[in-house]
């Protein structure tokens, strides 16, 4: 399962442009090109901003959603529990597609541009955070002991006290980690961007695959290697406070 990724890392070394076996040099340039291209800048810094507002709307709204269905149980709650984990099931292209749609729509009726927007673009990868979220901060919340939460109760704390005071420090962990694969989901995602971004505002992996229509050279190695050991990073710091072996 890691042959591919590093692969890549070790053709993003190559001295050749055209990628042939044994290699005849290594060399950090395609790097250095990587950097000095503006569309993969430009592309770095959009994704950034959207992760981070994507991260910031999507994990309090699936942080209260998972307390509400783990704490509250209210009726048809498996029912809400599928449908907020349902754009996970739904294939990234078909899920573009459907918003792409959706927005043509919605501009008609709102009078207003949304398909190629910011605002348009980090609403569409909320849809990928907040699934992550409720079901990296349920798996928080079930494993955590009530009996601290009980024992504040008899000792006269009122709920809101309690929540603050207990629970929510207790939910840390999972909250942080949320945020955490949250950005990550969000950063790296191509398919649901692929149709909403415009001109002057593309992500990286969209400009990437951009930059793969007019040329073929390990400079998209290097950019993968460095997105590749970012999410990696990202990844383990997320496990210390979450076991994603519990979520996935």
């Amino acid at each position: 399962m890691l042959a591919p990724v590093l692969t890549v890392m070790v053709i993003s070394l190559f001295r050749q442009e055209i990628v042939s076996f044994p290699p005849s040099g290594l060399t950090l340039a395609w790097y250095v090109n990587a950097w000095e291209r503006q569309e993969f800048a430009r592309g770095f810094g959009t994704s950034l901003q959207v992760a981070l507002l994507a991260a910031a709307v999507g994990v309090p709204l699936g942080t209260a959603a998972a307390f509400a269905l783990v704490r509250g149980r209210p009726r048809g709650g498996s029912a809400l529990s599928t449908l907020l984990l349902g754009p996970l099931a739904v294939p990234g292209v078909v899920a573009g597609t459907a918003l792409y749609m959706f927005y043509l729509r919605a501009e008609f009726w709102l009078d207003r541009d949304i398909t190629s927007t910011l605002e348009g673009l980090v609403a569409a990868h909320v849809l990928l955070t907040i699934p992550w979220t409720v079901r990296l901060v349920t798996a928080s919340l079930q494993g955590m002991d009530r009996a601290a939460e009980e024992a504040a109760a008899n000792l006269g704390a009122r709920p809101l006290t309690v929540f603050r005071r207990v629970t929510l420090p207790a939910m840390r962990p999972g909250i942080i980690a949320a945020c955490l694969f949250s950005f990550i989901q969000s950063f790296e995602n191509l398919e649901l961007s692929l149709l909403l971004v415009g001109p002057g505002r593309t992500t990286l992996p969209v400009a990437m695959l951009n930059y793969l229509e007019f040329r073929v050279d390990p400079t998209l190695a290097a950019v993968a290697t460095v997105q590749i050991l970012l999410v990696g990073v990202l990844m383990l710091v997320t496990d210390r406070f979450v076991s994603i072996a519990r979520t996935v």
